[in-house]
């Protein structure tokens, strides 16, 4: 039975918070994820907004040419797009990965909606120019949301292409990346001298050397965030091994580890989506349920690092 009263707590919360909708968010099967639930992020140059968690495809989707896996990959895939998932990020970096997205996005068989996002990496301006154009080829897309200089490499020649590539509608948005923590502070000069919509950088549990400086600068300057490298390369399940989920987050409908890191990310008010990788259905499972229901307030974040610090 519903209790009004937290119904219209709930209802206020979801509100403030920008979360597209909260019908039908009390169901009696609680496995039941209505897309109407779905916590969502704004875009801070436009506006737009994209579902919190999004899908990374560093090594789970580099798998050349192998049409079985390939056939799997599409499976995790529309596991994605069934729980209402929008953005996939991947890279000419990741060997194989834009061309099976292309031929996952081919296979798939239900309706979704793509926020593409992909990076330029390479030292040569002209190279660079040449990759863009071969994810395109790749992805089989018309435009892209979203192109990133992925690890800064050139970013001073590939962001006046990009800038330009911006002008001709060709893509919406631009950005930079950086992961594993490294040359934060060179992200951040970038950050503060060039006009980005999206910043891409290693922030979960574990890893929150970007709380000291880079989150409250991408919030200041109104640069959307993504966090990459959510689960530290999957390694923060070691600490979880055979631990069991505090009573306290099962309360709140936190059911997995998976979840109860990335809903630690994405209430952060200066994250824009994380990006989690996998090569399971059940996993993508796991972490697209994330995104929905209900979303930690700066007290009970403190108290989910501080679980996990002594664990």
């Amino acid at each position: 039975m519903i209790n009004k009263r937290n119904l219209i707590k709930t209802s206020l919360f979801f509100t403030l918070f920008g979360i597209s909708s909260f019908k039908n968010l009390f169901s009696e099967n609680n496995s039941n994820y209505s897309k109407s639930k779905i916590n969502k992020k704004v875009i801070a140059k436009t506006g737009q907004k994209i579902p919190s968690i999004g899908m990374g495809t560093w090594l789970t989707f580099d798998v050349g040419h192998n049409t079985k896996t390939i056939l799997k990959r599409t499976e995790v895939l529309k596991k994605f797009f069934e729980y209402g998932g929008e953005l996939i990020d991947s890279s000419p970096m990741y060997g194989t990965s834009e061309r099976v997205i292309g031929k996952c996005l081919e296979k798939i068989d239900i309706p979704y909606k793509l926020f593409s996002a992909t990076k330029v990496w390479t030292p040569n301006t002209w190279h660079g120019k040449k990759q863009i154009k071969n994810s395109f080829n790749l992805w089989k897309v018309n435009k892209f949301d979203l192109i990133q200089v992925h690890n800064l490499v050139n970013y001073e020649e590939h962001l006046e292409n990009l800038y330009e590539l911006k002008r001709s509608k060709v893509i919406d948005y631009i950005g930079i990346t950086t992961s594993h923590g490294w040359r934060h502070e060179k992200t951040m000069d970038i950050m503060k001298r060039y006009n980005l919509d999206f910043v891409q950088f290693t922030y979960n549990i574990f890893d929150v050397e970007a709380e000291k400086y880079l989150l409250d600068l991408a919030y200041e300057k109104n640069i959307s965030v993504i966090a990459n490298r959510p689960f530290q390369g999957g390694s923060l399940f070691n600490y979880t091994s055979n631990k069991q989920l505090p009573v306290w987050a099962k309360k709140e409908g936190i059911n997995n580890w998976a979840s109860f890191f990335l809903k630690f990310i994405i209430s952060h008010p200066a994250i824009t989506c994380a990006i989690p990788a996998t090569t399971n259905a059940l996993h993508m499972e796991e972490n697209m349920q994330s995104m929905y229901g209900f979303f930690p307030d700066k007290k009970f974040r403190e108290k989910m690092k501080s679980y996990f610090k002594e664990l």
